[in-house]
């Protein structure tokens, strides 16, 4: 589909916390691995009520956006990893300090820093 980089926001087909069935929705890429895998947070119009999520509104972004008449949020603790196939089409880019909220939040950021040291 096409070369993607952490921030932009796709509509990619998902699953959150891996079970259901898949379904279209707006995805923030947290990483873009060499292997052309990225690592998303699934966005949706309600916060998780277990777990961090991180609110998004139309100011955050540099290009492009949601259609949103509201906050949504990033899912950070859904974190998944999807293949470029998997993306139905880019709706835009976050500014560099949302990115950075969302990298923070989500627990596989965490973890590779850790392996790192």
């Amino acid at each position: 589909m096409g070369r993607y980089v952490a921030g932009d926001v796709l509509l990619a087909s998902v699953r959150i916390g891996g079970v259901g069935e898949r379904k279209v929705r707006p995805v923030v890429v947290v990483m873009a691995g060499e292997s052309g895998n990225l690592l998303v947070c699934p966005v949706s119009s309600r916060p998780s009520i277990d777990a961090p999520s991180v609110p998004l509104s139309l100011d955050d972004f540099a290009r492009g956006g949601l259609d949103l008449f509201i906050e949504s949020y990033a899912l950070t603790a859904y974190a998944a990893t999807i293949r470029t196939a998997d993306v139905v089409g880019k709706k835009g880019t976050l500014l560099p300090e949302p990115l950075a909220a969302i990298r923070e939040a989500v627990p596989a950021m965490h973890e590779k820093r850790g392996r790192r040291r």
